[in-house]
């Protein structure tokens, strides 16, 4: 709903790319500013219409609908809030249905949790033309690397079945304290989720959570540090970073499950290694088949300059690498 006026009933005829989402989510994507609240009062009450019949928040929209959009007024925004900023990312793949982009460390791929907005907010503000734009999967606001984009919803949907089957291969490289000597090892620990009482979203290796399974293969070996790979076989929030540090070897520089002596340390230089200042966890490599014509493809992402200088900082490696 671009630039349309609030302070009208809406006729809005849904196009293809827009059908299969249910008409709540729709509804917060298109009328930006208005509060949640609002947009499911409205929905309740019978004020939102599909081809002039009432509907519920978890109605589907097809395409050719025509959904009715009652006057809405929207709140001042609050004293000193900001529109979102537009920005473009490092783009590693574009066409017609995929935007696959780098994100660096930092940022988060959506706004909420303390955050006004992430990644996708800002792409949308600095694509305004774009019809359909959402998240794929989702990143760690710390982690940095390979984040896919749907630009039609037949491919959004596409993905994510792919992702239910197992038939995409995400990998990442993290970099771990301690003294790692398996040249492949396959963790299978459950995760189970939670929030605590200020809103912070934690993860536990907990008996009955959710079954969770990452391999690790050793790329390189220091005395104090491991530069593995690790395959993705679920996909649970915080899976690597919790695998990892229940198994003794936390990621250099992770502030939620890591040594946060360790990384008070790592903030600066000594005579024997450079700073590092971010979390080491970077998604490089992801395999699936594109969504309109199957075809596989496989995408990479460098290893961010700052995490690569570490590295060299670390001198020569003491262990044989591995090649997965």
């Amino acid at each position: 709903m671009k630039d349309l006026e609030r302070n009208s009933v809406q006729l809005v005829t849904i196009a293809e790319e827009e059908a299969g989402q249910r008409i709540d989510n729709y509804l917060l994507r298109v009328c930006k500013g208005v509060p949640k609240s609002h947009i499911y009062r409205i929905l309740r009450s019978g004020e939102v219409r599909v081809n002039k019949g009432r509907i519920d928040q978890l109605y589907r929209l097809q395409s050719g609908d025509v959904v009715r959009i009652p006057p809405i007024r929207i709140a001042e925004k609050a004293a000193g809030s900001a529109p979102v900023p537009g920005a473009e990312f490092a783009i590693v793949h574009e066409d017609s249905h995929l935007l696959v982009i780098d994100k660096p460390a930092g940022v988060a791929v959506h706004g909420g949790s303390g955050v006004s907005y992430g990644v996708i907010e800002q792409l949308r503000a600095a694509r305004p033309q774009a019809k359909f734009l959402e998240l794929v999967h989702r990143l760690d606001r710390e982690t940095s690397g390979l984040l896919l984009l749907a630009k039609k919803r037949s491919a959004l949907t596409n993905l994510h079945d792919q992702m239910r089957e197992g038939t995409t291969d995400k990998r990442y490289l993290t970099l771990v304290s301690g003294n790692w000597t398996n040249p492949r090892q396959h963790v299978k620990l459950p995760l189970h989720k939670f929030t605590t009482a200020d809103g912070e979203r934690r993860v536990v290796v907990q008996a009955g959570g959710q079954e969770a399974h990452t391999v690790f293969n050793l790329l390189r070996k220091w005395q104090d540090f491991a530069l593995l790979e690790a395959e993705l076989k679920t996909g649970r929030t915080h899976q690597i970073r919790v695998h990892l540090a229940s198994s003794g070897f936390p990621i250099a520089g992770d502030e939620k499950y890591g040594d946060f002596a360790l990384n008070k340390q790592l903030q600066k230089a000594n005579d024997t290694r450079g700073a590092l200042k971010r979390m080491f966890l970077h998604a490089y490599r992801i395999t699936f088949q594109h969504p309109e014509t199957g075809k596989p493809m496989t995408l990479t992402a460098p290893l961010p300059a700052e995490c690569e200088r570490f590295l060299v900082s670390l001198g020569q490696p003491t262990g044989k690498t591995h090649n997965g």
